[in-house]
Parts: structure tokens; C-alpha cells; sequence
């Protein structure tokens, strides 16, 4: 299923039929683009031209950000939010009983290092096959590499829009696999950021947690968030 918003169509899909999909994609003949989307983005794509090509061509959008589940709402869509750090840590959960190569890219030199390690000890025999982080100046050295090791799921922390152009192009030199723009999502496997408690998780609240822990996002979210939302009601009856 899914659903149109802003102009570009959103994948609305409950979390296992998102990982079905995404599975399915991995099993394809060609390389795919997973986008887990939030407010900020859209945002974006109203003033880079390249970002929204890039969204109106990538093979799966999942609403990310709270602010997609309620604009969604707004005109008249009920889906359910689907956090990028869970998907990907499903993806890796499963790359074991499929037998899928990993590769992750992103992050300091330490944070990518503890996070894998964390992640080796929490899935055991997880096969990946490349790292690198996401301070370099070629993007086209890391497009060698990748071409080289054709992974079946990439994962890529290095911010937005920074790791969807990355990834946009990245599809160029492979011949499978998926690749997902994955956030700070390594700060938080690494340990160096405590991830909100469950009840915030549940409740759609992970961004008030981490406005409070995290104050200096406050500038991020306000007034962002509440002029996404009235962009959206506006949407509802003039698009």
C-alpha cells in the first residue's frame, strides 16, 4: 500500500509487510534505495531539486518521523510509524538466516567501530563485509569498494540529504542490494547515545526524549515540526 503526499508517494505499510518488501528487493536483480523519511526532509526537497528527484525515484519511502504519521493522518491516511533504526536492525536480525553480506558507512572512525562490535555481539555471525567512515573527501574511492564487496544490504549513516545523494549514486556501480539512509542510528549502537525508553518508543514520543536530553535539538524541532503540520492541513484542502 501507500499513499501521496507533498508529491511524493509513501510506502504505508505496517513493519513486517515494510520488511517483506524490503526483502523482496534485496532478492531482485538490481539495486534499490530505501528512504526512512521525517518532516526535515520534505522540507528539503522543497528547495533541492536534486533531493526530490532523488525521493520520486527511490523504489521505497517508510514514514520515519512522527511528523509523516500525523501529516498523513491530516489527509486522511492512518499508517503505521516506522522507526529507520528498527527497520535496519530487522534487516540485520534477518541477514543472518538469509545469508546476506552487510556493509555500514558513516560516522567517526570510533563510533562505526564500537557500533559493529555491538552489533557482532548482539547478532551473532554477522556477516559484514565493509566499513568505512563517513569523513571522506572521494566518494568515488568508496564506490570502488562497494562495487568490489556488492553487498546485499548497505546502511548508511551520514545525515540527510548527504546519505540519500550517496546512496543515489552508489546504485549506479552495483548490481544488487539495498541500501538504507540510516541517521545517527550508529551513535546509538555504538553506546554513545541512549536511545529513549521504551513508553516514548511506543507512544510516538522518541523526539520529546530526546528534545529533553538533548536540548539543543529544541531549534530543530521548533518551529519545524508545528509548520509541517499546518503545511499539511493546508495541503489537505488546497493540493
Amino acid at each position: 500500500m501507500n499513499a501521496e503526499l507533498f508529491g511524493f508517494c509513501i510506502d504505508t505499510l505496517k513493519f513486517e509487510d515494510a520488511i517483506n518488501k524490503a526483502t523482496a528487493l534485496i532478492n531482485s536483480s538490481k539495486p534499490s534505495q530505501i528512504i526512512t523519511i521525517n518532516p526535515e526532509m520534505f522540507t528539503e526537497a522543497e528547495v533541492n531539486k536534486e533531493f526530490a528527484e532523488i525521493l520520486r525515484n527511490s523504489e521505497m519511502i517508510i514514514p520515519d518521523g512522527i511528523g509523516v504519521k500525523i501529516a498523513l493522518k491530516i489527509n486522511g491516511i492512518d499508517c503505521e510509524r516506522i522507526p529507520g533504526i528498527d527497520f535496519a536492525k530487522k534487516l540485520l536480525e534477518l541477514s543472518i538466516k538469509n545469508n546476506w553480506s552487510v556493509a555500514i558507512i558513516g560516522a567517526k572512525e570510533e563510533v562505526i567501530n564500537n557500533a559493529c562490535e555491538n552489533l557482532k555481539k548482539e547478532i551473532s555471525t554477522l556477516n559484514i563485509v565493509y566499513t568505512h567512515n563517513g569523513y571522506f573527501k572521494d566518494n568515488n574511492e568508496i564506490y570502488k569498494d562497494l562495487s568490489k564487496y556488492n553487498p546485499d544490504l548497505t546502511l548508511v549513516a551520514m545525515g540527510s540529504p548527504k546519505q540519500e545523494l550517496f546512496i543515489y549514486d552508489a546504485k549506479k556501480v552495483l548490481t544488487k542490494g539495498i541500501m538504507v539512509g540510516i541517521g545517527g542510528s550508529l551513535d546509538v549502537w555504538s553506546g554513545n547515545i541512549k536511545r529513549a525508553p521504551l513508553f516514548f518508543r511506543k507512544t510516538g514520543t522518541e523526539w520529546l526524549y530526546r528534545t529533553i536530553t538533548q536540548p539543543e535539538r529544541l531549534k530543530r524541532i521548533f518551529p519545524a515540526l508545528p509548520l509541517f503540520i499546518l503545511k499539511a492541513i493546508k495541503y489537505k484542502f488546497f493540493k
